[in-house]
């Protein structure tokens, strides 16, 4: 059922484009687990939206094929296979690689911030600080890569 879960909260992430622009399928509509067979995306709040987050959904790399009922798009769960479990793997990878650029991203923008702000601080303090970013994106990386490691375990055994 793991798997299940780990795809269930990887719809959440799918984008959809949309005439308002690219959001996330979970912004657009409500995503449930009506059996460990079946996901449902209720589009009833975005009616417009469901032909784009159909299409989003197929397009994801997930081998997902939905089948739409009015507003209600149906996601049948594949068969959970050595090859659909690495497919997962990948995608945790993925994920995990566009968390770290986030990182690095949030880590500039403060190193930049702290370089503006030299002469507000010395420059020990400044040193200390940018010491503390690195060490605290360093670890929010290691962390990154123990989830990474332990959820291809479970996936790959």
């Amino acid at each position: 059922l793991d798997p299940i879960i780990f795809l269930l909260g990887s719809l959440d992430h799918i984008t959809v484009v949309t005439a308002d622009g690219k959001l996330a399928l979970n912004q657009i509509g409500q995503i449930s687990m009506k059996s460990p067979q079946l996901i449902l995306v209720n589009m009833a709040s975005f009616p417009e939206c469901t032909a784009a987050a159909i299409k989003a959904i197929r397009e994801s790399g997930m081998n997902l094929n939905p089948e739409v009922e009015g507003t209600l798009i149906r996601v049948p769960i594949p068969k959970v296979t050595r090859e659909h479990r690495e497919m997962l793997v990948k995608l945790a990878k993925q994920n995990t690689n566009k968390a770290k650029e986030s990182l690095r991203k949030v880590r500039t923008s403060a190193m930049n911030k702290l370089k503006k702000s030299k002469d507000k601080a010395s420059e020990d303090t400044i040193r200390l600080i940018e010491k503390q970013i690195s060490q605290m994106a360093d670890d929010t990386v290691a962390e990154l890569d123990r989830h990474l490691a332990v959820k291809t375990k479970e996936l790959l055994g």
